[in-house]
């Protein structure tokens, strides 16, 4: 037989050592692709993947990572009335105490201020103290601390901002070029003997200064130094002073008026029509 009777594909097979491809096997020609004996056979070589590491451990699923407690970091967070806490704006109680008694136009209680605040009382008594402090100055062994020219006073059963009297001249000047009107002696007369007898009717106070007193009681009324209150037994109408009165004065109760009550006559001696010496005493 001769040489003729072989193809040339038949000669790379002899020279190959092998009449059948073992796939496992790997030739120089399949690295870099498909063989001729594999062309032959009708067959390609498949190209090897990139081995794969999560295939090759065994299958793991994702664990959680552990939770974080979420940390309540503070916050100016706004109540549902639009609040936030008074103690984390600047200034604190003190600087929101300041705010209120600059606007207030009556003394404001200690009650009036916790309840305004959403802060306890004894808060609001500690920032009282210390603006009180404050405001009168003091050394605190580095520094002098001058005094303002306003302090705390407490009247009327609350607090409020009043001139320093150290000042009191010169807020006079200023004073007397504003529009005031000063009360009548009538007025003022009127005025002294409800708040040393009060309750006290119109006759009584009439009775007492020996002329009418309906002019004063309206002037009185309408500058809210006085007030009506429960009428008497016989129907007859009352009047007492205001807390408008004790903010004037610069006093915190009736009780720090002068001892002046035992110079009055007594209200039953006036209403039994009895001759009342103003001079006696």
């Amino acid at each position: 037989m001769g040489s003729a009777d072989f193809t040339d594909d038949d000669l790379r097979l002899l020279t190959s050592g092998s009449w059948s491809f073992d796939p496992g096997e790997s030739t120089p020609e399949s690295a870099e692709g498909t063989t001729d004996a594999d062309k032959v056979q009708g067959k390609e070589t498949p190209t090897p993947e990139a081995p794969q590491d999560q295939e090759a451990l065994p299958p793991q699923t994702a664990s959680p990572s552990p939770r974080r407690k979420n940390r309540q970091e503070p916050v100016l967070a706004a109540s549902s009335d639009g609040f936030s806490r008074v103690e984390l704006q600047p200034g604190g109680i003190k600087a929101a105490i300041e705010a209120i008694l600059a606007v207030a136009d009556v003394p404001v209680s200690v009650r009036e201020f916790s309840a305004a605040l959403i802060v306890s009382e004894r808060a609001v008594e500690t920032a009282l103290d210390e603006l009180d402090r404050e405001y009168k100055g003091y050394d605190d062994g580095t520094t002098v601390h001058e005094p303002r020219g306003f302090e705390l006073r407490q009247v009327g059963g609350g607090w409020r901002l009043y001139s320093r009297q150290d000042f009191s001249p010169w807020v006079g000047r200023f004073v007397v070029g504003a529009q005031s009107t000063k009360l009548t002696r009538a007025a003022l007369e009127t005025l002294a003997v409800i708040a040393y007898q009060q309750p006290a009717t119109r006759s009584y106070l009439a009775q007492v200064r020996g002329v009418s007193v309906d002019a004063a009681v309206r002037n009185l009324l309408h500058r809210g130094l006085i007030a009506e209150t429960v009428p008497d037994e016989t129907g007859a109408t009352q009047y007492i002073t205001t807390n408008t009165l004790l903010e004037k004065l610069g006093l915190n109760s009736l009780d720090e008026l002068p001892a002046l009550a035992p110079y009055l006559p007594d209200p039953a001696e006036v209403n039994d029509h009895h001759n009342i010496d103003l001079n006696a005493g």
